[in-house]
């Protein structure tokens, strides 16, 4: 059984609004397709590091959502998502008006999908790549990521 689109979107979102961690980033969710998630955040003194740019690991932690999120919108309704792996390429410090990470999957399977996360800076109008992330996430039974 496939899933809507509308279906998709509820799903990701409710899901998204029970992580903790993304709310305590004050990171949010921006567009949800099949197969694509977008994550971001503000820059804020809270997610930053010494030199005053976010902290590699809110980086690290939007790209992981968005990345996990764009694989759960391709699962069954009955499965959720474990992030497996990841690696991630810092290829540029953290700075600008918007930090997004724009998750995709590269290829979804019944037990395995894998996923990419491209991480921008924005400013001025201009987007500049600053990561990306590479994830293998496993299909979980019994965790659809939908409160009861």
């Amino acid at each position: 059984m496939s899933l809507d689109v509308a279906q998709i979107d509820r799903r990701i979102r409710e899901s998204f609004a029970r992580q903790g961690l993304m709310q305590s980033l004050g990171a949010m969710l921006g567009e949800v397709s099949p197969g694509q998630v977008e994550v971001s955040l503000i820059p804020r003194p809270e997610v930053s590091q010494q030199h005053g740019f976010v902290h590699a690991g809110a980086v690290s932690a939007i790209a992981d959502s968005a990345a996990g999120y764009a694989a759960l919108s391709m699962m069954p309704m009955d499965r959720g998502v474990l992030t497996a792996e990841f690696k991630i390429n810092l290829l540029a410090p953290a700075a600008g008006e918007r930090i997004v990470a724009r998750g995709k999957v590269v290829k979804s399977g019944r037990t395995l999908t894998l996923a990419q996360a491209e991480v921008f800076a924005e400013s001025d109008g201009k987007a500049r790549l600053i990561a990306l992330l590479t994830a293998t996430l496993m299909a979980i039974e019994g965790r659809d990521g939908i409160a009861d």
